[in-house]
């Protein structure tokens, strides 16, 4: 029988373990879409559940390692998702992989929205996220910039312009995120990135009220307008 055997004391305790983390963090989630990150206290959430505090800190021993772990998870189910969109279009030109992605992104977005606004919202007073949520973090990006890769690899891709006195800047960031594609690539890697968000930013938080009425279809052309800009123009 193996150690960890639900049926020994240990597994039990293993099991239990398990339990009272995943309750803990979904009563934390119930209480940002309620209160938001930055109200977001131990105390409370050991209440809910009727913890005593001092319980719920042999869990989480502060605010902060809580928070970490509830962005952990948030960036972790919205790269799974948006694996799960490159593995179904294996095959595909890249900007319909890029677009794919991206929309991927944004669907979870919308059906996560207190989660996406934790990782891409406002930042929490207080609160700085340490090296342990860059894994997860990294993983939707390391996507499109290896998307991009196998488009410079394989069927082409179209070099953006890239002014003189941005050279520097390029090349420092090129050495950091992809050593692999050209200067001018990353530049527009980067900025897309930042487009990327700032639609799904917009829709979600209200700034399209009134402004754009098919959200999906403007997306969708935004989302291929940014693949244009990385390069991706060739096999669509």
């Amino acid at each position: 029988m193996s150690p960890a055997d639900d049926s020994t004391p240990r597994g039990a305790r293993a099991r239990a373990r398990i339990e009272v983390t995943a309750a803990i963090k979904d009563e934390a989630r119930r209480q940002l879409a309620v209160d938001g990150a930055a109200k977001l206290s131990l105390r409370a959430v050991a209440r809910e559940l009727g913890m005593v505090s001092s319980a719920l800190y042999r869990y989480f021993p502060s605010r902060d390692d809580l928070l970490t772990a509830l962005i952990i998870d948030a960036y972790n189910s919205l790269g799974e998702s948006a694996e799960a969109a490159h593995r179904k279009t294996a095959g595909a030109a890249p900007a319909q992989r890029w677009v794919a992605v991206c929309e991927a992104v944004r669907g979870w977005a919308l059906g996560n929205p207190h989660e996406y606004a934790l990782i891409y919202g406002s930042p929490v007073p207080g609160y700085s996220a340490p090296e342990a949520t860059v894994p997860a973090a990294s993983r939707v990006g390391l996507l499109l910039i290896g998307i991009t890769r196998e488009a410079y690899q394989g069927r082409g891709l179209a070099k953006p312009r890239l002014p003189a006195e941005l050279r520097p800047e390029a090349e420092r960031m090129t050495a950091d995120l992809a050593p692999d594609l050209p200067p001018e690539t990353v530049t527009t890697l980067v900025a897309a990135w930042a487009q990327l968000h700032g639609l799904i930013g917009f829709e979600l938080f209200g700034q399209f009220n009134r402004v754009v009425e098919d959200r999906a279809t403007f997306f969708r052309h935004a989302a291929g307008q940014l693949a244009h800009g990385v390069g991706l123009v060739h096999g669509e």
